[in-house]
């Protein structure tokens, strides 16, 4: 898996030395010139960039006009194209729509799945590839991740690790039914808690993810235990600075992080 966590402004070059690529959020690239001048600054050194349509941080995907803007102007290897919060019907039409623009060449369109439920969920995968898209993403925070992760979740007042086990779940079951082939490539946008990602072993189809959580709690003064984390804060990192004197936390939870790879373990 190639790992991004994605961190405030302030700490943007801080962030080179630990990320795998660089996850761009369009919308403030209109807000922050020095956030603009960081992403100009990795292009030209050649770091993979993928960008976002800013969905998880403003309700709805960035204005489409700027998203293909600023998708011309950085030609970042991956574009994650408009996806709609469970609306799995806008969603698909709105990525049918975007898959027949015109991208450049070093450029992969990304879909993301939304959907109410599992069968929604399949269905707007299998019509995702259909498209043509080559790479689909699952957020981490669908409400109905949590019916599913009832299935084996012991404790199901912890809504955090009832959710987290909904989306593997979901996955596991897609790839048993070849909905998802070892040979697709899927990203994992985001987590409840970090230890999810123990779980995906065995899945070579996981091809990235990217996760402000060790960041977001670190600044927060919140330190990984060794299972993990049982909660997840509610802070968005375009908006959440948190503490500079807790930077060494932040460290300490990116190092953490690792170990729930499944290629750590």
């Amino acid at each position: 898996m190639k790992i991004s966590h994605e961190v405030p402004i302030p700490y943007l070059n801080q962030s080179r030395a630990f990320n795998q690529y660089d996850y761009c959020l369009p919308h403030l690239l209109d807000e922050s010139e020095e956030y603009k001048n960081y992403f100009q600054k990795s292009k030209e050194m050649g770091r993979y960039i993928i960008m976002d349509n800013s969905l998880h941080e403003l309700g709805k995907p960035y204005d489409s006009k700027r998203l293909w803007y600023w998708m011309n102007y950085f030609k970042p290897d991956e574009f994650i194209v408009p996806d709609y919060w469970q609306d799995k019907t806008t969603t698909l039409v709105t990525a049918k729509e975007w898959i027949s623009k015109k991208y450049p060449k070093e450029t992969t369109p990304v879909a993301v799945v939304q959907a109410v439920d599992k069968s929604e969920a399949f269905e707007c995968y299998h019509i995702l590839k259909v498209q043509g898209y080559n790479k689909i993403a699952f957020s981490y925070g669908a409400d109905w991740y949590y019916k599913e992760g009832l299935k084996t979740t012991p404790d199901s007042s912890n809504k955090f690790i009832t959710k987290a086990h909904g989306r593997y779940n979901t996955i596991k079951e897609f790839y048993g039914k070849k909905l998802i082939s070892k040979y697709d490539k899927v990203h994992l946008l985001g987590c409840n808690v970090p230890q999810e990602f123990s779980w995906y072993e065995d899945m070579p189809f996981i091809e990235s993810l990217d996760t402000s959580n060790p960041v977001i709690h670190g600044l927060a003064g919140v330190k990984y235990e060794d299972f993990g984390l049982e909660e997840k804060l509610p802070y968005k990192v375009d908006k959440y600075e948190g503490n500079e004197e807790n930077w060494n936390t932040v460290l300490y939870n990116i190092s953490k992080f690792k170990e729930f790879l499944p290629n750590n373990k």
